[in-house]
């Protein structure tokens, strides 16, 4: 009961940091800065914990009780963990550890980590779109829930190790033509 007292007393504190969040007067990143330097005892750093307390106790409720909810944090929860294991198969060098311990150097890593995903990424997804093409033109038929299962995040196809040929005399198709699946996708009696 203490907590929701605290709440009412600071509410006006509380709604004077979000308005200015939103104005764009104040950053988010200002705010966790001063809150987490401030002493545990600064009534508006318990304010904002008891009202972060109430709002995870709701959230959880809800999650408990609602089936839909529980499956779509599931299925997000896959697609990130997913996407994390990707990145460690891609970070091999060094066992995926940054030696570096100039922040500069290790966010450049980490940079580089993310472009070269991005890149397998998108060339998963073109060959990936090349085959679901050349399926719907020989007659297969393709719904959204065999969509679904698929995911950019492979890595059968490449190969760590060896040496790779650039052909700068090979040019790639346009992007547009790459990516544009003009097949005719059919709902399931399921769905």
């Amino acid at each position: 009961m203490a907590e929701w007292k605290l709440i009412q007393t600071h509410w006006q504190d509380l709604m004077r940091v979000v308005l200015s969040i939103k104005a764009g007067k104040l950053l988010p990143s200002t705010v966790l800065r001063k809150l987490g330097s401030y002493s545990r005892k600064n009534r508006l750093y318990q304010a904002f914990r008891a009202l972060g307390k109430v709002i995870r106790t709701m959230y959880l409720l809800r999650f408990i009780s609602d089936r839909a909810l529980r499956r779509e944090v599931n299925a997000c929860t896959n697609i990130v963990e997913s996407y994390h294991h990707f990145l460690d198969w891609l970070f091999f060098g060094k066992d995926g550890v940054i030696t570096d311990n100039d922040p500069v150097e290790q966010e450049k890593r980490l940079k580089y980590l993310d472009l070269v995903a991005s890149a397998v990424i998108l060339q998963n997804t073109v060959d990936m779109t090349g085959v679901i093409r050349s399926l719907s033109a020989e007659g297969f038929k393709i719904n959204r829930r065999m969509l679904a299962t698929m995911s950019p995040y492979t890595n059968r196809n490449l190969k760590r190790y060896g040496d790779y040929v650039v052909d700068l005399k090979n040019i790639p198709q346009p992007f547009e033509g790459a990516i544009n699946l003009p097949v005719d996708i059919f709902e399931s009696q399921s769905e």
